[in-house]
């Protein structure tokens, strides 16, 4: 493996925090304002894309910005985890700077340059932890995102969105405290803080130790990730414009919160201590009952938003009990399923948000014949729902494949009982969206008459997106190989390179 010194991580992080000053100081110009966050999205998946065939050739890029202390400093290190989480968001955050022109503007929202500037902000605090060298700046990054977050959660600025702000913020404060306590003991127990592929905390630091460091970032990370029953701040916070949920809460900031999980495991931890500790299964034992609880609330919520917000706690869980089960089998799933879910969950979150916008609608009661009037916007959706319930040829059956043979690997075929159940669950609460859509009448729809083209076409590349992870799983940007070399990494696993 080779250390290179390289730029590109930073410019990666810098691009977007740029692009956010310069939005926020032509705000009275939309179309300018708007241009800033397209150019900026290019030009950080640009860097971002760059970087993967030196990093399949086994190259490291490395940049140090500042030693805080002796044997603390800021750096950045990109490697494979870090880049397939990074590539997926710096992708999908071009679609959306398109889709949110179409949102924003369709609704005539307010405080647009707010909204597009810490928009912004978030991805610039996303890519800075996917590229974190070590926990120390892995966590001020995360802090970064979680504070960033807030002013998008309460953009309505109404009671409501008020109160669920604060909810949020009790939240990720609780987060942050978990994760600099767990940060300062690692420090001063074991005198480093860099990620090491395979893991640097050693078992001769004794039990008590460990598990303590072990509980308090499962907590901190098990809030953005959702693990139940620290979950209830992701619903709510579908107050939010959908953009925002669309890339925050499918993609970015929740995935922060899965791909810590990812951290912990292969790269502080390791799979082998975890497992002589047991910790694994305390892990997975979390994330399977929050795969089920969150399928069956879904199955209750007629608000579309909400039912796709407890679908996205159930499939996060997917990725923490991939990586709970610490096989390579299912470090693979998790690692996949990090894509996919972001694909086809932006995908439906897109969906929803055409429809709100064109036509009012939010319930899912209300979408009776609405096919007829959106078919392409309701066609997409069925993409993303098939895929979600692990239908082949579309993403999610891949990383599902995974997942349940991981689970087989492990022993641990109640955990293939939970994939098996919650895939039948997640077809229960979205196919059926689809066929009242196309298969029940509402003479108020009228025929052909879809949202704006700025909406549309993102939508469809999206769904697209989908099938082509599920048909060409390595064809587009090489995230299968990315996830392989992770997982090969942190496990010594050698792959065949073929996909089911």
């Amino acid at each position: 493996m080779e250390a290179l010194l390289d730029l590109r991580p930073l410019l990666a992080v810098l691009v977007s925090a740029a692009a956010a000053v310069a939005i926020a100081f032509t705000g009275r110009n939309p179309n300018l304002r708007e241009s800033w966050s397209v150019i900026a999205a290019v030009v950080k998946f640009l860097l971002v894309a760059s970087m993967v065939p030196g990093v399949l050739a086994g190259e490291r890029y490395e940049l140090s910005l500042v030693e805080i202390a002796p044997g603390i400093e800021l750096a950045f290190r990109v490697d494979p985890a870090g880049l397939l989480f990074a590539l997926s968001a710096s992708f999908l955050w071009i679609l959306t700077s398109f889709y949110a022109i179409g949102y924003m503007r369709g609704l005539e929202e307010h405080k647009q340059t707010r909204f597009y500037a810490m928009l912004a902000t978030c991805l610039s605090a996303t890519i800075g932890l996917c590229f974190s060298a070590n926990v120390l700046t892995f966590v001020l990054f995360y802090e970064v995102l979680s504070v960033a977050t807030y002013p998008l959660v309460i953009h309505e600025e109404t009671e409501e969105a008020y109160r669920i702000g604060r909810q949020y913020l009790v939240y990720a404060i609780t987060a942050g405290i978990a994760l600099v306590g767990g940060a300062a003991l690692i420090h001063q127990s074991a005198g480093t803080l860099d990620f090491v592929a395979g893991g640097f905390l050693d078992p001769g630091l004794g039990a008590g130790i460990l598990w303590t460091i072990f509980f308090l970032f499962m907590l901190g990370f098990g809030v953005k990730a959702g693990v139940m029953p620290l979950h209830s701040w992701l619903p709510n916070a579908m107050v939010a414009p959908t953009p925002v949920s669309a890339l925050l809460h499918a993609v970015a900031v929740v995935k922060a919160g899965v791909f810590g999980f990812v951290r912990l495991v292969g790269y502080m931890f390791g799979p082998d201590v975890l497992a002589d500790m047991g910790a694994g299964m305390v892990l997975a034992g979390f994330a399977a009952v929050t795969i089920i609880l969150a399928s069956c609330i879904a199955l209750t919520k007629d608000d579309l938003k909400a039912r796709l917000a407890y679908s996205t706690v159930g499939h996060l869980s997917y990725i923490v009990l991939g990586a709970a089960l610490l096989v390579p089998h299912a470090l693979l799933g998790a690692a996949f399923h990090m894509v996919t879910h972001a694909a086809m969950k932006i995908t439906l979150f897109f969906c929803a948000g055409a429809i709100y916008v064109h036509t009012g609608k939010k319930k899912v009661s209300q979408l009776d014949g609405i096919g007829h009037q959106m078919p392409v916007t309701l066609a997409a959706f069925g993409v993303g729902a098939v895929g979600l319930a692990g239908v082949p040829l579309v993403g999610g059956f891949v990383s599902k494949w995974y997942l349940a043979a991981g689970s087989v690997d492990a022993g641990g075929l109640v955990f293939l009982g939970v994939l098996l159940l919650s895939g039948i669950l997640n077809a229960a609460y979205l196919v059926p969206i689809v066929t009242r859509a196309f298969f029940r009448r509402s003479e108020s729809h009228t025929r052909f008459d879809e949202a704006s083209l700025f909406m549309v076409v993102p939508i469809g590349i999206t769904a697209v997106l989908s099938i082509l992870l599920g048909t060409h799983p390595d064809g587009l940007f090489r995230f299968f190989s990315v996830a392989e070399a992770m997982v090969a990494s942190v496990t010594d696993a050698v792959f065949a390179g073929d996909v089911p």
